[in-house]
């Protein structure tokens, strides 16, 4: 039995899943987690934070078990040094588009939108790492257990 190998779809649905999970999380339009249920709690708004509170604690839950499982993942595939480098690269291109004057330095929004989509890319990448370098070098990731 063959292993699936990767394709552009599978990279594409890594990607698109990390970008609900970062957006879903927190956004800079207001329609996210953090603005329906943890927001109203700091700022104290008791009508607001009061409503629904089993929904948001499951959903709130459930966030934090797809962070877990995707930022582990990264971290098994990538490394934090990986991780940094694809930081780093992103930043080097965020920072020619600017210096390009692709994007505005100056709104907070595109800023927001920007650091989203470069961590959304490096989970991505974390999730599709093992696929990308085996069918690239030939070599199959295994984790070690003791």
């Amino acid at each position: 039995m063959q292993a699936e190998g990767v394709t552009g779809k599978g990279v594409l649905g890594r990607f698109l899943a990390s970008l609900v999970l970062v957006y879903g999380t927190f956004n800079p339009e207001g329609y996210s987690f953090f603005h329906w249920a943890i927001n109203p709690l700091v700022h104290g708004d008791t009508a607001a934070s009061g409503q629904a509170v089993p929904v948001k604690v499951l959903v709130g839950l459930l966030l934090i078990g797809l962070w877990a499982f995707f930022v582990q993942t990264a971290r098994r595939s990538i490394g934090w040094k990986g991780a940094l480098l694809v930081l780093g690269i992103i930043g080097a291109l965020i920072w020619a588009l600017i210096d390009w004057r692709v994007l505005n330095p100056s709104s907070s929004r595109v800023i927001g939108h920007v650091v989203l989509v470069a961590l959304a890319v490096v989970l991505a990448l974390g999730m599709s790492w093992s696929h990308l370098s085996r069918k690239l070098s030939g070599q199959v990731d295994t984790d070690d257990i003791n």
